[in-house]
């Protein structure tokens, strides 16, 4: 029997690495806001603020693009989520 995929769109993960330097939520930064935590968009590299900040700029991000999996850009922190299943899971290291 084969093993359940962790969800249907990892094909879709491109980006596993975090940038060296993150500046911030590149929407924030652009419209002088703060943020919470940050989030990284692994089909494109974005870098947008978590649900809990004021502009949610990485769920805006992944509802405008369809990118479905974001991993947490936080130190320390070593986690996905897919926002279509609605399920978190280790951060892959590498495209599946």
């Amino acid at each position: 029997m084969a093993a359940t995929p962790i969800c249907a769109h990892l094909d879709q993960i491109e980006v596993t690495a975090l940038p060296e330097t993150i500046e911030g939520c590149e929407e924030c930064l652009k419209i002088g806001s703060g943020w919470v935590h940050l989030r990284m968009c692994m089909t494109c590299g974005k870098i947008g603020c978590c649900d809990s900040s004021p502009n949610r700029h990485a769920t805006a991000h992944a509802d405008e693009s369809g990118h479905p999996i974001i991993r947490s850009a936080e130190p320390g922190e070593d986690w996905s989520w897919c926002y279509i299943e609605e399920v978190a899971f280790a951060a892959p290291r590498r495209a599946v």
